[in-house]
């Protein structure tokens, strides 16, 4: 791939787009009203739209390494402030995937240079579940479920946020915990029982 071929991939996308639908970009150009607010993973293998079968103008979209949402970063916060608050999503979504290189990096005792900071986020959800982790004995067992547990916490830490308590009492938004598995191809719910989790740490981080 060359750039070159990506301006001639745009020219056919856009003539795709008018053949099926001669407003398209009429109607794109209109604003935005998405019902998901997705967090993912940058990997260029995990692309949001295509994995979720959904359209330009369906969910806005934030993505960085290992689908972190660390409360200290300026760029996640004003994503999750402008989609809760302003766009007024009705769905948050965290989604990790499986073969994750950010979260297999975090595993590794290895100095990462600028990106320890970050990495040490997930450090962090290793630290939290060390009990659940040690235990298990196969190394990839233990990779994938480092994935779905950094879904886990990731998804605490947007419904700590102030914007996401407000709407949670508001509209009764929804947290979501999903992983994509790179080997099939499927989206996983992971369902998580987040009223459970909520009630240990709730008198701790609750926003009146």
């Amino acid at each position: 791939m060359d750039i070159k071929s990506i301006f001639d991939n745009n020219k056919k996308w856009v003539a795709e787009k008018l053949e099926l639908d001669p407003n398209f970009f009429n109607e794109l150009a209109k604003g935005q009203s998405p019902q998901i607010l997705y967090i993912g993973c940058s990997d260029s293998r995990v692309t949001a739209e295509e994995l979720m079968g959904i359209s330009s103008g369906e969910a806005f979209v934030h993505r960085n390494i290992a689908n972190m949402v660390p409360n200290t970063d300026l760029n996640a916060m004003s994503v999750i402030n402008y989609a809760v608050s302003h766009l007024k999503v009705n769905h948050v979504v965290v989604c990790g995937h499986y073969n994750c290189g950010g979260v297999k990096a975090a595993m590794q005792s290895e100095d990462l240079g600028l990106l320890n900071p970050w990495l040490r986020n997930i450090r962090d959800v290793y630290r939290l579940h060390k009990d659940e982790l040690n235990a298990i004995e196969d190394e990839d067992a233990k990779y994938n479920r480092l994935v779905e547990l950094n879904v886990q916490e990731q998804c605490v830490n947007v419904l700590k946020t102030a914007d996401v308590q407000k709407a949670v009492k508001e509209r009764d938004i929804t947290v979501h915990g999903w992983v994509f598995d790179l080997h099939t191809g499927k989206l996983i719910d992971l369902k998580i029982d987040f009223e459970k989790i909520l009630e240990e740490i709730r008198e701790i981080y609750r926003l009146d």
